[in-house]
């Protein structure tokens, strides 16, 4: 859980595992590899700013980077992070 805005929020890894499954073949769940590559890499970018989110301005803030801004906003939007 990581606390912007004033707002606390966390990963939804039942919603990731939906996004990413394709069907069950054969009794094997299979995923979608792409997705899962792109969702891993934008979590590692959440997950690794190193800059602080400046409260009062939030997202708008110019200390956050552009990747920071991109993954987290396609992240929420995904449902992948939700607000507590």
């Amino acid at each position: 859980m990581f606390k912007i805005l004033n707002e606390n929020y966390y990963v939804d890894l039942d919603v990731m595992e939906d996004y990413v499954n394709l069907a069950i073949v054969s009794g094997e769940p299979q995923i979608h590899l792409v997705k899962y590559e792109v969702i891993k890499s934008m979590l590692e970018t959440v997950l690794t700013e190193s800059n602080e989110v400046d409260e009062d301005l939030g997202l708008k803030s110019n200390e956050v980077s552009i990747p920071f801004k991109i993954a987290f906003n396609t992240l929420l939007m995904k449902k992948i992070i939700t607000k507590l």
